[in-house]
C-alpha cells in the first residue's frame, strides 16, 4: 500500500510549525517531510517526532538565499564551499532526526549566462562530494526535476535529465525525488514515467494540477496512479507536498483509502 508523508511546510498551516506534527499524527499520517528545519533546534523537532510517533523521511539541504530567490547551490559555480557547509549542516539535522533522505536542490541558472557545460560539471562534482558525505552518514541524497512554471530557470527539469545525472554519479549513491506534480506539468504520462525510472526513484511527492492542491481537485486520475505505483512495488514514501484548497483536514478525503 502506498505510504504517504504529510508535508508540514504546506499542510496544517492552520497551526504553528511545531504544532503541525500532532495534527499530522491525528490525521493518520505515520511520517512527515518539510522544506527546511533550520529555524528550529533539531532537538525540538526530534521531540515532536517522538511524542507523536512520526518518522522524518525527507527535508531539503540549505538552498542559499531563499528570500532572494535562490533555490539551491549544487549547480552554481563559485559556491562550492558554501554548498559543502550547507550539506554538513543538513547532515547534523539528519542525524538528530533519523532522516534517511536529503533533497539537494540544483539551483536557478545564473542570469550572467554561465555556459551549460560549466553548470553541468559543477553539478556533477558537487553531487559526487555530497553523495560521499551522505553515504558516510547513512543518508541518501536525492535530486528533483522541477518545472519552469513554479521555479523559472531551474537547472534540472525532466526525469530523463535527472536519471542521466544519477547514473553518472551512481544510482547506489544518489536517488530521484519524483514529484508527480512537476512531472505532470513538464512531461505528463505519469505512470509510464514512473515505470521507466522506478529503479532510480527513492522518494515521491504529489499534488494535483492545476493549482497544486490536494489530489482530487484537478486533472489527474489519482486512484489509478496510486494503484499502479503500488502494483509496481514502490515501497518508499510519497510526500504530500500540496497546498490545501481549504482547511487541511477537510481536504483529506482522498487519503482515507490509504490511511494506515
Amino acid at each position: 500500500m502506498p505510504r504517504f508523508a504529510a508535508n508540514l511546510s504546506m499542510m496544517f498551516n492552520e497551526a504553528p510549525f511545531l504544532d503541525r506534527f500532532a495534527l499530522a499524527a491525528d490525521a493518520g499520517f505515520k511520517a512527515v517531510e518539510f522544506l527546511f528545519p533550520y529555524d528550529f533546534p533539531a532537538a525540538d523537532i526530534a521531540t515532536r517526532l517522538k511524542d507523536n510517533g512520526l518518522s522524518q523521511v525527507l527535508f531539503n539541504a540549505p538552498p542559499g538565499d531563499w528570500a532572494a530567490g535562490e533555490r539551491g547551490m549544487a549547480a552554481l559555480p563559485g559556491r562550492q564551499q558554501e554548498f559543502r557547509d550547507a550539506i554538513l549542516r543538513a547532515l547534523d539535522y539528519c542525524a538528530a532526526l533519523s532522516c534517511p533522505r536529503l533533497h539537494v536542490m540544483a539551483g536557478v541558472v545564473p542570469a550572467a549566462g554561465v555556459p551549460h557545460d560549466t553548470l553541468t560539471a559543477t553539478y556533477g562534482a558537487n553531487l559526487a562530494w555530497a553523495a560521499e558525505e551522505c553515504g558516510r552518514a547513512g543518508v541518501k541524497p536525492v535530486i528533483e526535476p522541477i518545472n519552469h512554471r513554479d521555479i523559472p530557470g531551474f537547472f534540472l527539469n525532466t526525469t530523463d535529465q535527472a536519471a542521466a545525472v544519477i547514473r553518472a554519479v551512481g544510482p547506489e549513491k544518489v536517488g530521484m525525488q519524483f514529484d508527480l506534480y512537476h512531472c505532470q506539468i513538464t512531461e505528463g504520462d505519469l505512470v509510464k514515467r514512473v515505470e521507466k525510472h522506478l529503479p532510480l526513484i527513492a522518494h515521491m511527492q504529489v499534488a494535483d494540477n492545476p493549482g497544486r492542491n490536494e489530489p482530487g481537485t484537478g486533472e489527474v486520475n489519482w486512484p489509478f496512479v496510486f494503484e499502479r505505483i503500488d502494483a509496481l512495488g514502490f515501497r518508499g514514501w510519497i510526500g504530500c507536498e500540496y497546498r490545501p484548497a481549504g482547511e487541511t483536514a477537510a481536504g483529506l478525503g482522498w487519503f482515507q483509502p490509504w490511511r494506515g
